[in-house]
């Protein structure tokens, strides 16, 4: 042993004397220099450990769950077979069969089956548009009523309405007719009131009176106005009637066109066959308003009474949507009766004066006690302001006063054509009183029922 060490020990050497080459330990300088290696000196460690206990999973989770399945994603049944199915989800439309028809569970298993019988004919139609974007076809006729523009024309820079307004219309044609506004506000607001008016009515024609206890607060202007409002706006007839059983004066507010009175009516009722026949009997104004003019003869002996009003109003029925009465000064002649018993809405004239005001409140007093309750809840009232004394009185207190009692309340302005007495033209009343006339239309419309048996 020399220096302390075993001779069978070899002797130790450094790193950096020695290089692999052919599994031997060769001295570092029979070889020419390499370059450095870099090492990993990542150190991975693998440990045994026991197997993960499996995840429990709920009863409830188990019955739904499903199976896992290995899938190759590079296998492929057949290149000339679809591999995917699409499954179309069609809401069913005998969900709009009422309740009456199908209870639960019932209902809804009907829908869901492909052997579902269709809606019977007597239902109303239960296509949607939705359908028919879906490719869905009723299995009933379409009504005439589907037929809209909306749906038949194809809206596109030709088609489309140009805006409505001085500077909507201005950008409109400066930009060669592709930057479209929009309506102003105040066409918006006329065609929504216009909206309102076109309300469309089914099962036969609505019947409104215009009365008061007072005369001379301008129960047949408001007739008027509001004949005028509802022919100018509406697409189907209106007719106003002079009901009054002696001289009425409704036929002097339009051009007079025919000396036909309601009596021409009932003795040549049986002869009217069809409007062409009814139409010779009454005069019609520029807005399409039909007005009936009252008996105007001094010497007649009889007055117009309930049987003649009822003669009358059938035949309105069979022609008309909407049939206006203006009804006499008073409400306890015999007109009167046949008249609210075919009303489906009231208006009530009231004038700006205090005693104008309490007739107007006892008229709805009366109506009440008479059992037409209902009717004063859905009346209208008109206030009239172009009366005597409207100045000196206090109309928001007298608005007050029948906002209790019944459903709206509307002020007729001054108007310097309706103060002569004369005939009326729609296009010269002053904006205000055509917008009060039309405002009065929409309120009178949206009380009417909109069907009816």
């Amino acid at each position: 042993m020399a220096n302390g060490h075993d001779a069978d020990t070899p002797e130790p050497r450094s790193p950096r004397e020695l290089v692999p080459a052919d599994d031997e330990l060769t001295p570092a300088d029979a070889f020419q220099p390499v370059p450095s290696l870099e090492v990993d000196s990542t150190l991975s460690i693998a440990v045994d450990l026991p197997p993960a206990p499996p995840p429990e999973i709920p009863e409830d989770e188990a019955a739904v769950a499903i199976d896992e399945v290995p899938v190759d994603p590079g296998f492929v049944a057949s290149p000339t077979e679809p591999t995917t199915m699409s499954v179309a989800i069609v809401a069913s439309r005998l969900a709009t069969t009422p309740p009456e028809a199908a209870d639960g569970a019932d209902a809804t298993r009907a829908a869901d089956s492909p052997d579902a019988a269709p809606l019977p004919a007597g239902e109303p139609y239960a296509g949607s548009r939705r359908d028919r974007l879906r490719g869905e076809h009723s299995t009933q006729p379409e009504p005439a009523a589907m037929l809209t523009a909306d749906r038949l024309l194809e809206v596109n820079r030709k088609t489309r309405p140009g805006p409505e307004g001085p500077w909507q219309r201005f950008v409109y044609n400066v930009t060669f007719r592709t930057v479209n506004l929009g309506d102003s506000a105040k066409v918006r607001a006329r065609k929504e009131l216009d909206h309102r008016i076109q309300k469309h009515f089914e099962g036969g024609a609505r019947f409104v009176p215009v009365l008061t206890r007072k005369g001379g607060v301008g129960k047949t202007t408001v007739t008027t106005l509001l004949g005028m409002a509802l022919a100018s706006a509406r697409e189907d007839r209106i007719i106003a009637i002079d009901a009054n059983p002696d001289r009425g004066t409704l036929s002097e507010r339009v051009p007079r066109q025919t000396r036909s009175t309601v009596r021409d009516v009932v003795h040549k009722a049986a002869s009217i066959g069809g409007f062409t026949d009814f139409s010779s009997l009454v005069s019609r104004d520029e807005t399409r308003l039909d007005i009936l003019a009252s008996d105007t003869d001094p010497m007649l002996s009889e007055a117009f009474d309930e049987n003649d009003y009822n003669v009358v109003a059938d035949l309105s029925a069979r022609f008309y949507s909407i049939v206006l009465t203006d009804c006499g000064t008073g409400i306890v002649h015999s007109v009167m009766r046949a008249t609210l018993q075919r009303a489906d809405s009231l208006v009530i004239v009231s004038g700006g004066s205090v005693d104008e005001a309490r007739l107007a409140s006892e008229t709805l007093t009366w109506l009440e006690a008479n059992g037409y309750g209902d009717l004063v809840r859905n009346a209208v009232v008109a206030l009239n302001t172009a009366t005597h004394a409207t100045n000196l009185v206090k109309l928001e207190e007298i608005e007050a006063h029948f906002r209790s009692r019944v459903r709206e309340i509307v002020r007729v302005p001054y108007d310097p054509q309706l103060a002569a007495g004369s005939v009326v033209s729609w296009k010269d009343l002053k904006p205000l009183t055509r917008l009060s006339a039309r405002t009065l239309a929409a309120l009178v419309v949206e009380g009417l029922p909109a069907e009816r048996d």
